[in-house]
């Protein structure tokens, strides 16, 4: 990245630190990330259930 800018999941953590860790890397504010992720989630038959999981796995930790 040119920014030099990493993705990594975050201390800033509900759950896992995945939302917290996209909101970093998007320089947002974390409580925008997890509205959006959860309206997401409900309106695409919950497809974010099975996603946040995968993120969990590819996403390191800080």
């Amino acid at each position: 990245m040119a920014n030099g800018r990493k993705l990594l999941r975050s201390k800033n953590k509900v759950f896992a630190g995945v939302l917290g860790g996209i909101a970093e890397f998007l320089d947002v504010d974390p409580t925008v990330v997890r509205v959006v992720y959860s309206v997401l989630t409900v309106f695409t038959a919950f497809s974010g259930v099975i996603l946040y999981p995968i993120l969990w796995l590819i996403i390191p930790e800080e």
